[in-house]
This record gives C-alpha cells, structure tokens and sequence, in this order.
C-alpha cells in the first residue's frame, strides 16, 4: 500500500458526473392540460429551496405527467440544478430549476443506523467489531483503491494489495489473532491467488474489454487514463473476497468447533467432518453468487428478453459474459477455500491444548 499509494489526484471525471445540487421541498403539485410529445398531461410543481443562493424562495417546475420526469408528491425532497440562462435571454418560466434527483441522504442515514444497531444488537461486542472493520474496509477502498486506480496504478496490483488488507483488517479485528484467525487468513490469500489466476487466464480467452458498460465508455471518452480490462479484472477480485472470508472463517471455525467437542479425533476424521459442512455452505454460497448477479442484472435480461435474442447470443454480449465470468471465476476461487482452509485449520487443531480448544468461541460467521 506504501509503494501503490496515491500522490495528488485529478478529480475531473468525477466532476463530469455529478453537478452541483441545491436541496428542496415539494410544496403542491397540480396537473393541467398541454401539448407534448409523450404526453398531453403536465405538473406544476411548486417547491421551496432549502440551500442555495435562492434558500427560502419558492420556484415553479413544469413536468411531464410521470413519463420522463420522475413522479413526485407534496413533501417530497428533492435535489435541482439551476438551468443556465444564455447571456441577454430571459429565464423560461418552469424552466429555472430542473430535478437532479431525489434527496435520498435521511432516507439512507436511517437505514444505516438500523443496520448498525441490528449488528450490535445480535453480535454485540463482535458484531461492533465486525463495524469498525467495514468501516476500515471502506477506509481501504475509498482513499486507496480508487484514488490508486485514478493515479494510473496497476488497477490488479491495487485490487490483490488492498483485498488482502481488508483482509487481514476484518478477519483480525472480528476474530482476533488465533489459530482460527491464521487458518482463516492463509486460506483466504491462497483462494486469492486461485481466483486471480483464473480472473486474468479467462478474461484473455474469452476477449473481454472491459468497455460493455457506459461508466467504462465515460472514463475512456474522458481519458481518465484508467486500463479498463484492469478495472474489470480489480472488481472480480474485490467482489470475490466478499464471500471468501465468510467461508474460510466458517470452515475454521467448524473445525476448531468439531475438535473441541471430541479431541480424539484424528486429521482425516476431522477434516472429512468439516468438508461435509463446507460442501453445504459451498452449495448455498453459490447460489447466493449467481443470484446476487442475476438480480442487479434483471433490467437488462428484460431488455434482451423482449428483443427476443436467443439465449447463446444474449450470453456471448460481454454486458452478460463478463458477469457469468465474475459469478463462476468467484465460486470456483469459492470452492478452493473450503478444502485449503480446512485442512490448515485441521493441522493446526491437531496442536492445540484442550485448554486452548475450549478458550476458542464456536461461532465464526464473519458478515
């Protein structure tokens, strides 16, 4: 991380995407009659600015009724842009103000507490442990990661380094430093590696780009001097590592659970015990994978469904190919983990103290 670190980065790309919003209240809505292309309905919407060098002043927006521009209520927040007036022209009346967005900021402020105090309700001193270990994860993607990448860094040197930090990060913090812990750690690395290997090897055989989606089209067109096929690549590792350590700490865990409960067993004993708990867990956490891919890809097999595009040519559209390439890359890197970790943990339960085996908590379940 010292030697990838970020110097000074150029944030013109990120000012392209997003303008400068003020915030504001609906007050009323009223529909009346008009000509349109799309519609012969239109919205008045009146609403108070709540920043901005109009804070206070009440300003009318003309909308279509619900068809491009967003369906909006009375007391909803907003976000709007003020339109810019050419020189000598007169501002448009309904025209100052356009809506940017929703203010989603209190909305979202409110889940993330609930969440938070869900996570310290159930897992209390761990589950607070496991908070400050996301918020150190978020710590290592947002100030590093990104701004790495932007800097014209390795986009797959930034992704390994920072996953294995966040990595250590989340195992060490929720689990602290122990066999279970160590297993977790090395077991993960090696799946990394696995997963890795197989993301380059297949995203070269099977062509991919990097340029299917219109984030990759902006950043060339800006010249953001950012490898796309890197990018690709650095998200399939990212999002690997989201379920390799719940794994690789379950198994560890499991195993350390099964020695403790009858330390006479031998290696092989263990280890077949455990792998019959990992194939379940396997098993499931696929299925999360392909579900998890499927369900932010749904607009998008609607889109190729009612084109009526066939099936092999829906999946050799690189939009498709690059997810069923992260969805079966991860999950085989996911399948790895089970049997390296467990037999790490294995051999390391085999040296352990019944002392030491009964100071081990059994529950190792790391999201």
């Amino acid at each position: 991380m010292v030697v990838l670190w970020p110097g000074q980065v150029d944030a013109r790309v990120g000012e392209a995407i997003v303008t400068k919003s003020d915030t504001a209240t609906v007050l009323s809505v009223d529909e009346f009659a008009c000509s349109g292309l799309d519609t012969d309905v239109c919205r008045e919407v009146r609403i108070r600015l709540e920043s901005g060098q109009d804070n206070g002043a009440v300003k009318e927006l003309v909308l279509d009724n619900g068809t491009i521009d967003p369906d909006v209520s009375e007391g909803d927040e907003l976000r709007v842009v003020k339109n810019v007036v050419p020189p000598g022209a007169d501002p448009v009346p309904g025209r100052e103000y356009s809506i940017s967005d929703f203010d989603r900021q209190g909305s979202l402020l409110l889940l993330v507490v609930l969440f938070a105090g869900l996570v310290v309700l159930f897992g209390r001193l761990r589950g607070a442990m496991s908070l400050i270990g996301l918020g150190l994860s978020l710590a290592v993607v947002l100030p590093f990661m990104v701004p790495a990448i932007l800097d014209g860094e390795s986009a797959l040197a930034v992704a390994v380094v920072g996953a294995v930090a966040v990595m250590l990060t989340t195992i060490l913090l929720a689990h602290g430093a122990g066999p279970k812990s160590l297993a977790a750690i090395v077991g993960t690395a090696a799946s990394l590696v696995v997963t890795v290997g197989l993301a380059v090897l297949f995203t070269d055989v099977t062509h991919l780009t990097g340029l299917a989606t219109e984030e990759a089209t902006f950043l060339q067109i800006n010249d953001a001097g950012v490898s796309l096929e890197g990018l690709l690549l650095a998200g399939m590792i990212v999002a690997a590592l989201g379920v390799l350590d719940d794994v690789t700490v379950s198994q560890s865990s499991t195993v350390l659970a099964l020695r403790a409960a009858n330390p006479s067993q031998s290696f092989r004993e263990l280890f077949g015990r455990a792998m019959d708990v990992g194939r379940d867990h396997v098993s499931a956490t696929v299925n999360t994978l392909v579900l998890a891919y499927v369900g932010s890809s749904l607009p998008l097999l609607l889109i190729f469904s009612s084109g009526q595009i066939g099936f092999l040519d829906a999946v050799n559209l690189e939009i498709i190919a690059k997810e069923i390439v992260a969805t079966l890359v991860g999950s085989i890197g996911l399948i790895a983990a089970v049997p390296i970790t467990t037999a790490l943990a294995a051999l390391l339960a085999g040296r352990m103290s019944e002392a030491e085996l009964a100071a081990v908590e059994p529950h190792g379940h790391s999201h």
